[in-house]
């Protein structure tokens, strides 16, 4: 067991470093107050006048008094759409109800009636994906219109799109999964099935309705003239249809009757994954925000964030002389054993006295990686990535050496794992580094980015620098020649452009990522994420199919 150092060097450079990271923290919880706040006074008074509770106030009294609502893409859909859409009109996340571990999914009426955009059915899929992954019961609280209709090409026909959802529902069901929905509001047209094709249905009398068709359309369809409320009001579908379970007089009602019907599942599996005591870490996890530096190239030593992460401080690690720009460990972390895998900014030299350059995936340390991560698979020991990788080492030397197939290697075992994965992008997430390190593509169970985090293909210098030539010689063909001046106000555009899309916001508003998180909340999150696949026991033997040697 290797103990990691306390001695954190808190100088003025420390000190900088700190407040920079806290201002970053301060800008984004501003941007998710106003957004808690929904679609806006008027549509929050006119929500209200019907005897409906707010979308985050159903939350809060649905999960047990005294926990926490995680909450997962809150800037979901943030500047995507000419409309505001706060949240993506939909609130998901994890929260305790009657002591258990539940997904909610709840639409947010006051943003466009809680219309579906393109993203809020991304967001809904990432809901269920994450209750199916770790068999978690889920929870619709539905208070929607539908689909937007001005963009429904991007929402209705595709295998991701709005009928997946159904497709969802219907596995979870043969999965044994619990799903119960409460119709509180709209549930109109294809939107319909998702509460019917849950295990449980609830209805709010007054404000519940569910139709496939509402009033207006049906008397343009057939000339039938009905209002909504006879037509698929609660009373309907609980007393004639037989389409809804529990019919309830109001929002306060549903929510005891949800909590009550949630109390009694049982028949719950876990996978056992092994857990002591926890213990604090050796360094404050406040410490984090005057370790990491404030841009995206300057050295830092993971070892120190390790030691504001793991408990006590405490590490076995793996390989520790070879490989050095790819840390791996086994750990715990709040008491779970864990196996990490970090990525190394600070230049490393080798035995052999190379500089090897930090945040650079070599052959050797991808080759540590690899077997690091089916040792971890073999043990059935969760992992944890920590990216700040700037891609796999490039020249004649690496290639010559075999990077890329060393490269596949990694990424053939971290494809193949079948434990439970979580992926925490702290610095720079860039190319194939970002797939090898666990990606959004190979299935963490939950992938989170620190405020100063970048996500893209390269770095912005490089790609900008590419896409630059690209441009010019596209210019050339025309007959074109610019200016050395006007060469560099283009360049200046691509790197303003191609920075903003590195940005943690905007892979965050697309669903790349779960969230942008406090990084001193990162063992809380790391334990939920472990809780909650705890609950799915592993049925799979783990098999890498052909790794070239």
């Amino acid at each position: 067991m290797k103990k990691l150092t306390q001695s954190i060097n808190k100088d003025a450079a420390f000190l900088q470093r700190e407040d920079y990271h806290k201002n970053l923290i301060r800008i984004l919880k501003a941007k998710e107050e106003t957004i808690k706040q929904g679609g806006g006074k008027s549509a929050l008074e006119s929500h209200l006048k019907k005897g409906k509770i707010f979308v985050r106030d159903r939350i809060q009294k649905l999960i047990d008094p005294g926990t926490k609502f995680f909450e997962i893409g809150i800037f979901t859909g943030l500047d995507m759409y000419d409309e505001y859409i706060p949240a993506a009109g939909t609130i998901i996340g994890i929260g305790r109800v009657s002591r258990k571990l539940c997904v909610i999914v709840a639409n947010d009426a006051t943003v466009k009636a809680g219309a579906w955009f393109p993203i809020t059915c991304k967001k809904n899929l990432r809901a269920q994906e994450i209750a199916m992954e770790n068999r978690l019961p889920i929870i619709y609280l539905v208070d929607s219109a539908g689909v937007f209709l001005p963009l429904q090409e991007d929402i209705f026909p595709d295998k991701e799109h709005f009928g997946r959802i159904f497709r969802n529902n219907a596995v979870m069901s043969a999965m044994g999964i619990p799903q119960i929905s409460a119709i509180m509001g709209s549930c109109v047209a294809g939107g319909a099935y998702l509460p019917i094709m849950s295990d449980e249905a609830l209805i709010v009398e007054g404000t519940g309705s569910v139709f496939l068709a509402g009033s207006y359309l049906v008397k343009a369809s057939i000339g039938e003239e009905i209002d909504n409320e006879e037509l698929g009001g609660a009373e309907v579908h609980s007393s004639i249809s037989g389409v809804t379970d529990y019919k309830v007089k109001n929002d306060d009602e549903c929510i005891k009757l949800i909590r009550s019907i949630v109390d009694k599942i049982s028949g719950q599996k876990f996978e056992g994954f092994n857990r002591v005591e926890s213990k604090p870490p050796l360094n404050d996890p406040k410490n984090i925000l005057g370790i990491l530096p404030t841009d995206t190239i300057s050295p830092y030593n993971m070892y120190d964030v390790l030691s504001c992460i793991v408990d006590s401080g405490d590490i076995d690690e793996y390989k520790e002389s070879y490989g050095k720009t790819v840390i791996t460990c086994y750990a715990r972390i709040d008491g779970w054993s864990v196996g990490i895998v970090a990525n190394q900014r600070m230049p490393v030299k080798t035995k052999t006295g190379e500089i090897q350059i930090g945040g650079v995936i070599y052959s050797d340390s991808s080759d540590k990686a690899t077997r690091f991560i089916m040792n971890c698979n073999q043990k059935r020991i969760p992992l944890i990535f920590l990216q700040d990788v700037t891609g796999f080492m490039v020249g004649s030397r690496a290639e010559h050496g075999g990077i890329i197939k060393d490269g596949a290697k990694m990424v053939n075992v971290v494809a193949n794992s079948i434990v439970p994965k979580f992926t925490f992008i702290v610095g720079n997430s860039y190319g194939a580094g970002n797939y090898a390190m666990c990606g959004k593509a190979y299935d963490p169970r939950l992938i989170f980015s620190f405020p100063n985090s970048r996500l893209a293909v390269m770095g912005g210098s490089q790609a900008s620098n590419t896409l630059l030539n690209i441009k010019i010689h596209q210019l050339a063909k025309e007959g074109k020649k610019i200016s050395e001046e006007e060469k560099q106000k283009l360049l200046k555009e691509i790197e303003s452009r191609y920075d903003a899309q590195s940005e943690p916001l905007y892979a965050a508003s697309r669903l790349w990522v779960d969230g942008i998180i406090n990084p001193t909340e990162i063992r809380e999150i790391i334990s939920l994420g472990i809780e909650m696949a705890n609950h799915s026991p592993i049925t799979k033997e783990f098999i890498t199919g052909v790794i070239q040697t």
